[in-house]
């Protein structure tokens, strides 16, 4: 029988005393090739522009000098890609890097640049920023995404390091110490992580610190962050993730990514030249008519989104995520800039927004626009969607927190919210908005509670950073207190919000550590401080199980009343005091509707943020139903909520009491006979 053997790439020349051919220009990166025996091929392949050299410098692992440099000859170049096969490397103990020279500034051919599709690189330790190649052998054990709809989506945003570093797991602050935190959300019932940024990034880049914790400025967009994995020190921070990935699907929840393409970690013309600015600064970042960076982020710079090639990497970058990685979807950190053109002009039809929407890998997953930016473009309600964008809905955020905290002529608007703000995404539907009270940009919700101003003056920035307009009320004592009273009030409006948000049409996002009552003591922008004041603290989880079991009975019920998520067949009617009476006067504090579902999935809402109680009038429950209490908060615990399905029937079908500033939930069961 005849064996045909493959066909294996082979070098053609040798140089710097590697054997060498020319490489191919795609796909990107650095990536293993077919060879025979253990001469084993990389193909490098680097894009630059404007480039007139590009030079391979390699490493072995950890060496302070490279071990050899390889200048690529003109006839590696095809356009604008340089690329080279090299032989007889090992991809496990080698790092590597690029020069590139051109005509003037950025172009420095003294610094070693970082590949910007590096699929793993080193982190910010010695040899910091180096790129690495990774082992592609995870077993995913047929691993099947959970494909949740987007209305019956819990999510709970995360910071990867903050949610284990105080916790007793074998690896704290790691995707190992997250993975044995799974039964915790498991128990909470949320359904969707949403993971702050992964990518790689300098935690050392802040002047007033020294620490940058919430990684909002990305250097290493393809490679997960090093220092996050237990075995970042031996380079596997690759499979550390896909594993955890692979742990939260079995348990039924998806993996969201909090993504940053409108910006980079190098900064303006006056930062580090670590990779995209000395490769190709006028095709990466927008730039003036006199060389200088626009600023539309407020971090120095602004990628140049809507450019072919960096398009192509966004696209590129996506896609590896979900397919390698299998993660759900994305979350884009100020997403109005990807809707701008080179000169930071809104463009109407915006190419990278358009291939998102119809790339075919990218098809099944869930896309989520911060639709504003740090220039003052805000589309929420109008971000270009294709049928396919959802939004955090930031009209929602202040609408219920200005609710609650009691102002006047906001209770329409919170009913428009309620219904999914139809007023912005009726074309859409409620799976468009994106509900949130708070998220790691501001007060958490306990600070939200106890604080009237914000309190800064740890970041090292005189109290100037952060947004002054919070919409906060600090229930009549500023910060922490013993006053039982002002406790009392606390703990309701917390629970006031919470119900609310999880009552309401939509995809409810729960901050973690809200359950959980995490304060940061006043601190609403605590993006540069990694230790007690931003990680949670696994001893109130002990201390207010309270408010955790309201929480996880609150998810529970919306879980169990497809009315609270898919809307009402049935319809929806607003009531107040008296029922079918509804009261929209401006100075009017009381809100209450009746979600009604069809057959026996029937629910009463109503929310008093008076500072007086209310006898209402309840409207008459479908045939053959009566009213049970769900939640009251202005209970104490445990009565504050009870378990879904064991709800007690209102003695008075009627009516029902509301104290003030509470917020009280019915539900229809089967009348018990007399």
């Amino acid at each position: 029988m005849t064996v045909l053997e493959p066909i294996d790439a082979y070098p053609t020349q040798r140089i710097a005393g590697f054997p060498v051919r020319a490489g191919r220009s795609l796909p990107f990166g650095a990536t293993r090739v077919p060879t025979n025996g253990n001469n084993t091929g990389i193909n490098f392949s680097v894009f630059s522009n404007h480039a007139t050299a590009m030079t391979l410098v390699l490493y072995k692992d950890g060496a302070d000098e490279p071990m050899a440099e390889l200048p690529f000859p003109e006839s590696f170049k095809i356009g604008g890609v340089w690329s080279m096969t090299v032989f007889g490397l090992d991809p496990e103990s080698l790092e590597y890097g690029y020069r590139a020279d051109g005509p003037g500034p950025p172009f420095h051919p003294a610094n070693v640049l970082a590949d910007p599709y590096a699929r793993l690189t080193t982190g910010c330790g010695e040899h910091r920023h180096r790129s690495r190649v990774p082992l592609d052998d995870f077993d995913w054990e047929d691993d099947r995404p959970p494909r949740i709809r987007h209305e019956d989506l819990v999510i709970y945003e995360l910071h990867v390091r903050g949610f284990t570093a105080g916790a007793d797991v074998s690896a704290p602050g790691t995707y190992a110490g997250l993975v044995e935190k799974i039964p915790y959300l498991v128990e909470l019932g949320v359904n969707c992580v949403e993971l702050m940024p992964v990518f790689e990034f300098d935690e050392t880049d802040n002047i007033n610190t020294g620490q940058n914790y919430w990684g909002y400025s990305p250097l290493g967009f393809f490679s997960p962050k090093a220092s996050y994995a237990a075995t970042g020190r031996h380079h596997m921070q690759v499979d550390e993730f896909k594993h955890l990935v692979k742990e939260l699907h079995k348990a039924g929840i998806e993996v969201l990514l909090d993504v940053v393409f409108n910006h980079t970690g190098e900064g303006d013309e006056r930062g580090p030249s670590i990779s995209f600015k000395g490769l190709d600064n006028s095709t990466y970042y927008m730039l003036t008519p006199d060389g200088h960076h626009y600023n539309f982020s407020g971090t120095g710079n602004t990628l140049n989104c809507n450019h072919p090639v960096v398009r192509g990497f966004v696209l590129d970058c996506l896609r590896y995520w979900a397919s390698e990685f299998h993660v759900d979807g994305f979350r884009f950190d100020l997403a109005a800039i990807l809707g701008r053109g080179r000169g930071g002009e809104l463009l109407h039809n915006p190419p990278l927004l358009e291939s998102l929407a119809y790339d075919p890998v990218l098809r099944d997953c869930k896309l989520i626009a911060e639709a504003w930016d740090a220039a003052g473009l805000y589309q929420v309600g109008a971000f270009p969607d294709y049928c396919r964008w959802s939004e955090w809905n930031g009209r929602y955020r202040d609408t219920v927190r200005r609710f609650v905290k009691g102002d006047l002529g906001v209770t329409g608007e919170l009913a428009t919210r309620m219904l999914g703000s139809p007023d912005m995404y009726a074309r859409r539907g409620t799976s468009a908005t994106v509900n949130f009270v708070t998220c790691h940009d501001g007060f958490t919700l306990r600070d939200l509670v106890s604080y009237d101003h914000k309190h800064n003056e740890a970041n090292g920035e005189h109290n100037r950073d952060g947004d002054s307009d919070n919409h906060s009320w600090n229930c009549g004592h500023e910060g922490e207190t013993d006053d039982p009273a002002v406790l009392a009030t606390r703990a309701r409006q917390v629970r006031n919000a919470l119900l609310i948000l999880l009552s309401s049409w939509g995809v409810p996002m729960i901050l973690a550590g809200d359950e959980a009552g995490r304060t940061q003591h006043g601190n609403n922008n605590a993006y540069c401080h990694d230790g007690p004041l931003t990680w949670f603290d696994w001893d109130l989880a002990a201390a207010n199980a309270p408010l955790i079991r309201f929480v996880r009975r609150a998810i529970a019920f919306r879980r169990a009343h497809p009315v609270l998520r898919r809307g009402a067949p049935g319809g929806v009617s607003w009531h107040g005091v008296h029922a079918w009476a509804p009261d929209w006067s401006p100075h009017c504090r009381l809100l209450a509707v009746m979600f009604d579902g069809g057959g026996d999935d029937c629910v009463y809402f109503a929310a008093n943020t008076h500072w007086e109680e209310h006898t209402l009038d309840l409207p008459a429950p479908p045939r053959g139903l009566a009213w049970h209490l769900f939640a009251d908060t202005g209970a104490a615990p445990p009565m504050d909520a009870h378990e879904p399905g064991a709800e007690p029937p209102l003695a008075d079908q009627g009516r029902v009491e509301i104290g003030p500033r509470s917020v009280l939930v019915l539900v229809t069961h089967e009348r018990e006979q007399s």
